[in-house]
């Protein structure tokens, strides 16, 4: 039987993981204080620090589905998805370049976006109330990134640095599900013009919209369910791939048409 991790260590995990964030230095991984199979902690963690958040000042826009893709569970070597909060400072989308300063070790994944239009908060969720709850979907990109140093993590470790989440740049293409079907979308991704990634909807835990289910479920189990107006990033379509100042990557979603991001060091005017 795996006991639950004390409050202190809950504690001093957030503590390192805010030190690694406020300092841009990455740290160790927060396993030796919470283990490698209690999420329960590791959510603990990530609510204490989002709380911090809000105190000060911040705004939530919404959430990211994480480790969604095989390919994306094989490079971390985990098993299982995991969610973040989205916050408004993250929400990179729009014509200026993307600023990497603040960010510590940034990769990037192409995902479809989900716009909620109603809350998702009864006790018997299924697909056909997800759909009808989403009022478009958006091409995306997510910026990851890692508070733990070299991408050393396990499950609690990065459910704990919420969902390893950086940044999200959102496209311009709106498009109802009506005309749209998730599960059937084809993506490519381009760095500099190079293919570094693709994928396909099905491979988003066999659906997005399923990926948006799982979200919906845990959320409210966690007595913090999805409400309407949040962005819901559904989780990669394929690999992620490293990211640098200078770099413009661009990737084409099937159905959704593109979303594309420079990276720049320099401080925005």
């Amino acid at each position: 039987m795996t006991l639950p991790a004390p409050g202190h260590a809950v504690a001093e995990a957030a503590d390192r993981l805010g030190r690694a964030a406020a300092t841009a230095r990455p740290c160790a991984p927060v396993r030796d204080l919470l283990g490698t199979t209690d999420i329960a902690a590791a959510y603990a963690v990530q609510r204490r620090l989002t709380e911090r958040r809000l105190a000060a000042g911040a705004r939530v826009t919404g959430r990211k589905i994480g480790l969604t893709a095989p390919a994306v569970q094989r490079q971390l070597g985990v098993d299982q998805p995991d969610f973040g909060v989205l916050f408004a400072d993250m929400d990179a989308s729009g014509p200026h370049p993307v600023p990497t300063n603040g960010l510590l070790q940034p990769k990037v994944e192409a995902e479809i976006a989900f716009v909620l239009a109603r809350d998702l908060d009864a006790d018997d969720l299924d697909l056909t109330a997800v759909r009808a709850a989403v009022a478009y979907a958006v091409p995306a990109l997510e910026i990851v990134d890692s508070r733990i140093a070299d991408w050393d993590i396990t499950i609690t470790d990065t459910i704990a640095d919420n969902a390893s989440s950086g940044l999200y740049v959102l496209g311009d293409t709106h498009v109802p599900l009506d005309a749209f079907e998730p599960r059937d979308a084809v993506m490519r991704m381009w760095a500099d013009g190079r293919q570094v990634s693709e994928g396909k909807g099905a491979d988003c835990l066999g659906d997005p919209l399923g990926a948006l289910l799982w979200l919906a479920r845990t959320a409210r189990a966690y007595q913090d369910p999805l409400r309407a107006g949040q962005v819901v990033l559904a989780g990669a379509l394929g690999p992620m791939a490293g990211v640098s100042a200078g770099v413009t990557v661009r990737a084409e979603i099937s159905g959704l048409g593109p979303v594309t991001a420079t990276f720049t060091d320099k401080e925005p005017s």
